[in-house]
Protein backbone atom coordinates (compact mmCIF):
# COMPACT_ATOMS: atom_id res chain seq x y z
CA UNK A 1 0.00 0.00 0.00
CA UNK A 2 1.45 3.36 -1.01
CA UNK A 3 1.39 6.24 1.43
CA UNK A 4 0.89 9.44 -0.49
CA UNK A 5 -0.65 12.83 0.10
CA UNK A 6 -3.58 12.36 -2.26
CA UNK A 7 -4.79 15.37 -4.23
CA UNK A 8 -8.38 16.53 -4.34
CA UNK A 9 -9.80 15.54 -7.73
CA UNK A 10 -11.12 17.85 -10.43
CA UNK A 11 -9.32 21.05 -9.43
CA UNK A 12 -6.40 22.84 -11.04
CA UNK A 13 -4.06 23.05 -8.04
CA UNK A 14 -2.82 20.63 -5.43
CA UNK A 15 -5.08 20.53 -2.37
CA UNK A 16 -4.76 17.55 -0.01
CA UNK A 17 -7.83 15.35 -0.19
CA UNK A 18 -9.94 15.28 2.99
CA UNK A 19 -11.58 11.91 3.75
CA UNK A 20 -14.32 12.33 4.80
CA UNK A 21 -14.86 15.88 3.59
CA UNK A 22 -14.35 18.79 5.98
CA UNK A 23 -17.36 19.18 8.27
CA UNK A 24 -18.64 15.65 7.68
CA UNK A 25 -19.15 13.21 10.57
CA UNK A 26 -16.80 10.27 10.86
CA UNK A 27 -18.53 6.88 10.46
CA UNK A 28 -20.03 5.42 13.61
CA UNK A 29 -18.01 2.25 12.99
CA UNK A 30 -14.89 4.15 14.04
CA UNK A 31 -16.50 6.86 16.18
CA UNK A 32 -19.19 5.42 18.50
CA UNK A 33 -20.27 8.93 19.54
CA UNK A 34 -21.70 9.33 16.03
CA UNK A 35 -24.36 6.66 16.46
CA UNK A 36 -26.95 9.49 16.47
CA UNK A 37 -25.76 12.37 14.33
CA UNK A 38 -27.47 15.72 14.98
CA UNK A 39 -29.60 16.96 12.08
CA UNK A 40 -27.27 19.95 11.72
CA UNK A 41 -24.59 17.52 10.52
CA UNK A 42 -26.80 15.29 8.42
CA UNK A 43 -26.67 15.73 4.64
CA UNK A 44 -29.49 17.19 2.59
CA UNK A 45 -30.06 16.47 -1.09
CA UNK A 46 -31.62 19.08 -3.36
CA UNK A 47 -32.23 18.33 -7.05
CA UNK A 48 -29.71 15.48 -6.90
CA UNK A 49 -26.98 17.57 -5.26
CA UNK A 50 -26.00 16.38 -1.77
CA UNK A 51 -24.85 19.01 0.73
CA UNK A 52 -22.70 17.43 3.43
CA UNK A 53 -24.37 19.26 6.35
CA UNK A 54 -27.06 21.89 7.05
CA UNK A 55 -24.72 24.80 7.90
CA UNK A 56 -24.89 27.21 4.96
CA UNK A 57 -22.99 30.47 4.59
CA UNK A 58 -25.40 33.29 3.78
CA UNK A 59 -24.42 35.90 1.17
CA UNK A 60 -22.39 38.76 2.65
CA UNK A 61 -21.69 41.87 0.59
CA UNK A 62 -18.03 42.83 0.91
CA UNK A 63 -18.05 46.05 -1.14
CA UNK A 64 -14.55 45.21 -2.33
CA UNK A 65 -14.87 44.46 -6.08
CA UNK A 66 -13.44 46.49 -8.94
CA UNK A 67 -15.99 47.05 -11.73
CA UNK A 68 -17.65 43.84 -10.57
CA UNK A 69 -14.40 41.83 -10.56
CA UNK A 70 -13.51 39.96 -7.38
CA UNK A 71 -10.15 40.38 -5.66
CA UNK A 72 -7.93 38.38 -3.31
CA UNK A 73 -10.06 39.68 -0.45
CA UNK A 74 -12.92 37.55 -1.74
CA UNK A 75 -10.67 34.50 -2.12
CA UNK A 76 -9.52 34.75 1.50
CA UNK A 77 -13.01 35.60 2.79
CA UNK A 78 -14.75 32.72 1.02
CA UNK A 79 -11.79 30.36 1.21
CA UNK A 80 -11.77 30.62 4.99
CA UNK A 81 -15.31 29.29 5.14
CA UNK A 82 -14.67 26.60 2.51
CA UNK A 83 -11.88 25.08 4.61
CA UNK A 84 -13.69 25.13 7.96
CA UNK A 85 -16.58 22.72 7.71
CA UNK A 86 -19.69 24.45 6.34
CA UNK A 87 -22.05 22.52 4.11
CA UNK A 88 -22.36 25.21 1.44
CA UNK A 89 -21.39 28.78 0.68
CA UNK A 90 -23.58 31.29 -1.11
CA UNK A 91 -21.36 34.05 -2.46
CA UNK A 92 -22.44 37.65 -2.15
CA UNK A 93 -25.03 39.52 -4.19
CA UNK A 94 -23.62 39.80 -7.69
CA UNK A 95 -25.31 42.28 -9.99
CA UNK A 96 -26.63 41.07 -13.33
CA UNK A 97 -26.26 44.57 -14.82
CA UNK A 98 -23.81 47.32 -13.77
CA UNK A 99 -26.58 49.69 -12.73
CA UNK A 100 -27.99 46.92 -10.54
CA UNK A 101 -25.14 47.17 -8.03
CA UNK A 102 -25.84 48.48 -4.56
CA UNK A 103 -22.50 50.28 -4.48
CA UNK A 104 -19.78 50.88 -7.09
CA UNK A 105 -17.72 48.22 -5.30
CA UNK A 106 -20.29 45.40 -5.60
CA UNK A 107 -19.54 42.09 -7.29
CA UNK A 108 -20.93 41.55 -10.76
CA UNK A 109 -21.73 38.91 -13.34
CA UNK A 110 -22.86 41.10 -16.23
CA UNK A 111 -19.76 40.49 -18.35
CA UNK A 112 -17.66 37.51 -19.36
CA UNK A 113 -14.59 39.24 -17.94
CA UNK A 114 -15.96 38.50 -14.45
CA UNK A 115 -15.76 34.74 -14.95
CA UNK A 116 -12.07 34.12 -14.05
CA UNK A 117 -12.17 35.83 -10.64
CA UNK A 118 -15.18 33.73 -9.64
CA UNK A 119 -13.70 30.53 -11.09
CA UNK A 120 -10.61 30.88 -8.94
CA UNK A 121 -12.71 30.94 -5.76
CA UNK A 122 -15.02 28.13 -6.88
CA UNK A 123 -11.98 26.00 -7.71
CA UNK A 124 -10.60 26.52 -4.21
CA UNK A 125 -13.93 25.68 -2.54
CA UNK A 126 -14.26 22.51 -4.60
CA UNK A 127 -10.70 21.60 -3.65
CA UNK A 128 -11.87 21.58 -0.03
CA UNK A 129 -14.93 19.47 -0.86
CA UNK A 130 -17.34 22.36 -0.24
CA UNK A 131 -20.27 23.22 -2.48
CA UNK A 132 -20.54 26.85 -3.53
CA UNK A 133 -23.16 29.01 -5.20
CA UNK A 134 -23.82 32.67 -5.87
CA UNK A 135 -26.63 35.13 -5.27
CA UNK A 136 -27.76 36.93 -8.43
CA UNK A 137 -29.16 40.36 -7.75
CA UNK A 138 -30.42 43.75 -8.87
CA UNK A 139 -30.55 46.54 -6.29
CA UNK A 140 -33.39 48.46 -7.94
CA UNK A 141 -34.09 51.81 -6.28
CA UNK A 142 -31.38 51.14 -3.66
CA UNK A 143 -28.59 51.19 -6.27
CA UNK A 144 -25.79 53.76 -6.61
CA UNK A 145 -25.35 54.08 -2.85
CA UNK A 146 -22.26 54.26 -0.68
CA UNK A 147 -20.55 51.26 0.85
CA UNK A 148 -21.45 51.22 4.56
CA UNK A 149 -18.14 52.49 5.91
CA UNK A 150 -17.96 55.18 3.24
CA UNK A 151 -21.33 56.55 4.31
CA UNK A 152 -20.57 56.42 8.05
CA UNK A 153 -18.30 54.77 10.56
CA UNK A 154 -19.59 52.14 12.96
CA UNK A 155 -19.33 54.53 15.94
CA UNK A 156 -21.36 57.17 14.06
CA UNK A 157 -18.70 59.83 14.59
CA UNK A 158 -19.06 60.80 10.93
CA UNK A 159 -21.85 60.42 8.41
CA UNK A 160 -22.37 61.55 4.84
CA UNK A 161 -25.38 63.81 4.24
CA UNK A 162 -26.71 61.42 1.60
CA UNK A 163 -26.56 57.74 0.67
CA UNK A 164 -26.43 58.52 -3.05
CA UNK A 165 -23.14 58.08 -4.91
CA UNK A 166 -22.77 60.87 -7.48
CA UNK A 167 -21.35 60.45 -10.99
CA UNK A 168 -18.01 62.04 -10.08
CA UNK A 169 -17.71 59.45 -7.29
CA UNK A 170 -18.34 56.50 -9.60
CA UNK A 171 -22.11 56.37 -9.17
CA UNK A 172 -25.04 56.43 -11.59
CA UNK A 173 -27.79 58.37 -9.78
CA UNK A 174 -29.55 59.13 -13.06
CA UNK A 175 -29.55 55.45 -14.05
CA UNK A 176 -31.40 53.97 -11.08
CA UNK A 177 -34.62 52.05 -11.76
CA UNK A 178 -37.51 50.74 -9.69
CA UNK A 179 -41.20 49.88 -9.92
CA UNK A 180 -42.14 53.58 -9.64
CA UNK A 181 -40.51 56.97 -9.03
CA UNK A 182 -40.78 56.47 -5.26
CA UNK A 183 -37.29 56.44 -3.67
CA UNK A 184 -36.36 54.37 -0.64
CA UNK A 185 -35.80 57.64 1.25
CA UNK A 186 -35.01 61.27 0.51
CA UNK A 187 -31.28 60.50 0.77
CA UNK A 188 -31.45 57.74 -1.86
CA UNK A 189 -31.60 58.17 -5.65
CA UNK A 190 -34.95 58.88 -7.27
CA UNK A 191 -35.61 55.88 -9.53
CA UNK A 192 -37.07 55.78 -13.00
CA UNK A 193 -40.18 53.59 -13.39
CA UNK A 194 -39.35 50.45 -15.36
CA UNK A 195 -40.96 50.02 -18.75
CA UNK A 196 -41.79 46.69 -20.35
CA UNK A 197 -38.52 47.00 -22.24
CA UNK A 198 -36.63 47.58 -18.99
CA UNK A 199 -38.24 44.52 -17.42
CA UNK A 200 -37.24 42.31 -20.34
CA UNK A 201 -33.71 43.74 -20.27
CA UNK A 202 -33.28 42.71 -16.62
CA UNK A 203 -34.84 39.28 -17.20
CA UNK A 204 -32.43 38.68 -20.06
CA UNK A 205 -29.55 39.81 -17.85
CA UNK A 206 -30.42 37.22 -15.20
CA UNK A 207 -30.42 34.49 -17.85
CA UNK A 208 -27.09 35.66 -19.31
CA UNK A 209 -25.58 35.71 -15.81
CA UNK A 210 -26.76 32.13 -15.33
CA UNK A 211 -24.90 31.10 -18.47
CA UNK A 212 -21.75 32.58 -16.89
CA UNK A 213 -22.49 30.63 -13.70
CA UNK A 214 -22.43 27.43 -15.74
CA UNK A 215 -18.98 28.27 -17.09
CA UNK A 216 -17.74 29.19 -13.61
CA UNK A 217 -18.95 25.87 -12.18
CA UNK A 218 -21.29 26.97 -9.40
CA UNK A 219 -23.24 24.21 -7.65
CA UNK A 220 -26.36 26.29 -7.01
CA UNK A 221 -27.78 29.77 -7.58
CA UNK A 222 -29.82 31.98 -5.27
CA UNK A 223 -32.08 34.71 -6.65
CA UNK A 224 -32.09 37.78 -4.39
CA UNK A 225 -35.70 38.81 -3.87
CA UNK A 226 -35.28 40.28 -0.39
CA UNK A 227 -34.04 43.30 1.57
CA UNK A 228 -35.75 46.03 -0.41
CA UNK A 229 -33.95 45.33 -3.67
CA UNK A 230 -35.63 45.17 -7.05
CA UNK A 231 -37.67 41.97 -6.83
CA UNK A 232 -38.77 42.78 -3.27
CA UNK A 233 -39.71 46.29 -4.40
CA UNK A 234 -42.12 44.82 -6.93
CA UNK A 235 -43.93 42.52 -4.48
CA UNK A 236 -44.49 45.05 -1.68
CA UNK A 237 -47.41 47.51 -1.72
CA UNK A 238 -45.15 50.01 0.07
CA UNK A 239 -42.88 50.30 -2.97
CA UNK A 240 -45.11 49.24 -5.86
CA UNK A 241 -48.11 51.45 -6.58
CA UNK A 242 -48.04 50.87 -10.32
CA UNK A 243 -51.35 51.01 -12.14
CA UNK A 244 -50.52 48.38 -14.75
CA UNK A 245 -50.41 44.58 -14.69
CA UNK A 246 -47.24 44.63 -12.55
CA UNK A 247 -48.44 46.53 -9.49
CA UNK A 248 -51.04 48.09 -7.27
CA UNK A 249 -53.27 46.47 -4.67
CA UNK A 250 -53.53 43.24 -6.63
CA UNK A 251 -51.15 40.68 -5.13
CA UNK A 252 -51.27 38.73 -8.38
CA UNK A 253 -50.06 41.80 -10.24
CA UNK A 254 -47.24 42.55 -7.80
CA UNK A 255 -46.01 38.96 -7.97
CA UNK A 256 -46.28 38.75 -11.74
CA UNK A 257 -42.87 40.05 -12.78
CA UNK A 258 -40.74 38.54 -9.96
CA UNK A 259 -42.30 35.16 -10.72
CA UNK A 260 -41.53 35.66 -14.40
CA UNK A 261 -37.89 36.31 -13.55
CA UNK A 262 -37.68 33.18 -11.39
CA UNK A 263 -39.44 31.12 -14.06
CA UNK A 264 -36.88 32.13 -16.67
CA UNK A 265 -34.04 31.43 -14.24
CA UNK A 266 -35.48 27.98 -13.48
CA UNK A 267 -35.70 27.21 -17.21
CA UNK A 268 -32.06 28.25 -17.69
CA UNK A 269 -30.57 26.42 -14.67
CA UNK A 270 -30.82 22.68 -14.01
CA UNK A 271 -28.99 22.63 -10.66
CA UNK A 272 -30.48 23.71 -7.31
CA UNK A 273 -32.19 27.11 -7.42
CA UNK A 274 -32.80 29.04 -4.20
CA UNK A 275 -34.84 32.21 -3.77
CA UNK A 276 -34.28 34.57 -0.85
CA UNK A 277 -37.29 36.62 0.24
CA UNK A 278 -38.12 39.10 2.98
CA UNK A 279 -41.14 37.74 4.83
CA UNK A 280 -42.18 41.15 6.14
CA UNK A 281 -41.42 44.85 5.68
CA UNK A 282 -41.51 45.48 9.45
CA UNK A 283 -43.53 48.67 8.86
CA UNK A 284 -45.95 50.10 11.39
CA UNK A 285 -49.42 48.64 11.55
CA UNK A 286 -50.98 45.47 10.17
CA UNK A 287 -50.17 43.71 6.93
CA UNK A 288 -53.77 44.20 5.79
CA UNK A 289 -56.38 46.73 6.87
CA UNK A 290 -59.97 45.99 7.99
CA UNK A 291 -61.13 47.00 4.51
CA UNK A 292 -58.97 44.28 2.95
CA UNK A 293 -56.39 46.71 1.58
CA UNK A 294 -52.79 45.50 1.69
CA UNK A 295 -50.80 47.97 3.82
CA UNK A 296 -47.35 46.39 3.68
CA UNK A 297 -45.61 43.16 2.75
CA UNK A 298 -45.98 40.41 5.34
CA UNK A 299 -46.17 36.71 6.06
CA UNK A 300 -49.64 36.13 4.58
CA UNK A 301 -48.54 37.43 1.18
CA UNK A 302 -45.22 35.62 1.62
CA UNK A 303 -47.14 32.35 1.96
CA UNK A 304 -48.85 32.98 -1.35
CA UNK A 305 -45.50 33.92 -2.89
CA UNK A 306 -43.90 30.76 -1.50
CA UNK A 307 -46.64 28.62 -3.01
CA UNK A 308 -46.16 30.20 -6.42
CA UNK A 309 -42.39 29.74 -6.16
CA UNK A 310 -42.90 26.08 -5.30
CA UNK A 311 -45.01 25.70 -8.43
CA UNK A 312 -42.04 27.05 -10.39
CA UNK A 313 -39.99 24.17 -8.95
CA UNK A 314 -37.48 26.10 -6.87
CA UNK A 315 -35.38 23.96 -4.56
CA UNK A 316 -35.15 26.08 -1.42
CA UNK A 317 -36.83 29.20 -0.02
CA UNK A 318 -34.42 31.29 2.05
CA UNK A 319 -36.46 33.29 4.57
CA UNK A 320 -35.14 36.68 5.66
CA UNK A 321 -36.99 39.95 6.32
CA UNK A 322 -36.95 43.74 6.11
CA UNK A 323 -34.96 46.22 4.08
CA UNK A 324 -37.78 47.88 2.14
CA UNK A 325 -39.02 50.47 4.65
CA UNK A 326 -36.77 53.24 5.93
CA UNK A 327 -38.53 53.41 9.31
CA UNK A 328 -38.68 49.66 9.89
CA UNK A 329 -38.92 48.60 13.53
CA UNK A 330 -37.29 45.23 14.16
CA UNK A 331 -37.05 43.65 17.60
CA UNK A 332 -33.63 42.08 17.20
CA UNK A 333 -33.21 38.92 19.25
CA UNK A 334 -31.78 35.45 18.62
CA UNK A 335 -33.70 33.66 15.89
CA UNK A 336 -36.00 36.64 15.31
CA UNK A 337 -36.77 35.55 11.73
CA UNK A 338 -37.28 31.84 12.46
CA UNK A 339 -41.06 32.24 13.11
CA UNK A 340 -41.42 33.34 9.48
CA UNK A 341 -39.47 30.33 8.26
CA UNK A 342 -41.63 28.13 10.49
CA UNK A 343 -44.84 29.62 9.06
CA UNK A 344 -43.65 28.98 5.51
CA UNK A 345 -42.60 25.44 6.39
CA UNK A 346 -45.99 24.73 7.92
CA UNK A 347 -47.70 26.10 4.82
CA UNK A 348 -45.49 24.08 2.43
CA UNK A 349 -44.09 21.02 4.24
CA UNK A 350 -42.41 19.65 1.10
CA UNK A 351 -40.65 22.90 0.19
CA UNK A 352 -37.14 23.07 1.71
CA UNK A 353 -36.77 26.19 3.85
CA UNK A 354 -33.69 28.04 5.07
CA UNK A 355 -33.72 30.12 8.26
CA UNK A 356 -31.36 33.01 8.98
CA UNK A 357 -30.89 35.84 11.47
CA UNK A 358 -29.00 36.01 14.78
CA UNK A 359 -28.63 32.24 15.04
CA UNK A 360 -25.52 31.70 17.15
CA UNK A 361 -26.10 28.77 19.53
CA UNK A 362 -25.63 25.28 18.03
CA UNK A 363 -28.13 23.75 20.45
CA UNK A 364 -30.78 26.28 19.41
CA UNK A 365 -29.94 25.81 15.72
CA UNK A 366 -30.36 22.05 16.14
CA UNK A 367 -33.71 22.59 17.87
CA UNK A 368 -35.02 24.57 14.88
CA UNK A 369 -34.18 21.63 12.63
CA UNK A 370 -35.47 18.98 15.01
CA UNK A 371 -38.77 20.84 15.48
CA UNK A 372 -39.26 21.08 11.73
CA UNK A 373 -39.12 24.88 11.58
CA UNK A 374 -36.46 24.87 8.88
CA UNK A 375 -34.34 22.47 6.83
CA UNK A 376 -31.13 24.52 6.66
CA UNK A 377 -29.41 27.06 8.90
CA UNK A 378 -27.89 30.08 7.16
CA UNK A 379 -25.19 31.98 9.07
CA UNK A 380 -23.35 35.21 8.27
CA UNK A 381 -22.05 37.44 11.07
CA UNK A 382 -21.75 34.43 13.37
CA UNK A 383 -19.24 32.99 10.91
CA UNK A 384 -17.44 36.31 10.59
CA UNK A 385 -16.84 36.21 14.33
CA UNK A 386 -15.96 32.52 14.36
CA UNK A 387 -15.14 30.94 10.97
CA UNK A 388 -14.69 27.61 12.82
CA UNK A 389 -18.32 27.70 14.04
CA UNK A 390 -19.04 24.32 12.43
CA UNK A 391 -16.28 22.73 14.55
CA UNK A 392 -17.58 24.55 17.63
CA UNK A 393 -21.09 23.29 16.87
CA UNK A 394 -19.86 19.73 16.47
CA UNK A 395 -18.07 19.88 19.81
CA UNK A 396 -21.14 21.39 21.49
CA UNK A 397 -23.48 18.76 20.04
CA UNK A 398 -21.12 15.85 20.74
CA UNK A 399 -20.46 14.70 17.19
CA UNK A 400 -17.03 13.89 15.76
CA UNK A 401 -16.48 15.62 12.41
CA UNK A 402 -13.54 15.98 10.07
CA UNK A 403 -11.41 19.11 10.28
CA UNK A 404 -9.22 20.13 7.37
CA UNK A 405 -6.08 18.02 7.23
CA UNK A 406 -3.97 21.11 7.84
CA UNK A 407 -6.00 22.08 10.94
CA UNK A 408 -6.61 18.66 12.52
CA UNK A 409 -3.98 19.24 15.20
CA UNK A 410 -6.22 21.97 16.61
CA UNK A 411 -9.18 19.58 16.91
CA UNK A 412 -7.67 16.37 18.27
CA UNK A 413 -10.33 15.81 20.92
CA UNK A 414 -13.14 16.46 18.47
CA UNK A 415 -11.83 13.82 16.05
CA UNK A 416 -10.91 11.19 18.64
CA UNK A 417 -13.17 8.11 18.85
CA UNK A 418 -15.11 8.00 22.12
CA UNK A 419 -13.41 4.81 23.29
CA UNK A 420 -10.04 6.55 22.99
CA UNK A 421 -11.20 9.97 24.14
CA UNK A 422 -8.53 12.14 25.75
CA UNK A 423 -9.35 13.18 29.25
CA UNK A 424 -9.35 16.91 29.85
Amino acid sequence: MSHINKPAPGVDQFYPLNEPSIGSPFPKSTHPQNAQVPILFQPITLRGVTFKNRIFVAPMCQYSAVDGHLTDWHLVHIGGFASRGVGAICMEASAVVPEGRISPEDAGLWDDSHIPSFQRIVNFAHGQGTLIGVQLAHAGRKASTYSPWVHSDIARTRSAPTHTVQKDEGGWPDGVYGPTELPFSNTYPKPKPMSEQDLLYVEDAFVKAIERCKVIGFDFIEIHAAHGYLLHEFVSPLSNARSDQYGGQSLENRLRWPLRVVSRCRAAWDKPLFVRISATDWAEGPERGPDGEWKQWGIEQSKVYGGELQKLDIDLLHCSSGGNWERQQIELKPGYQVPFADALKKAYPTLPIGAVGLITDPVVAESYLREGKTDVIFLARTLMRNPHWAMYAAETLGVAVKAANQYERAFVELATPAKLAIKK
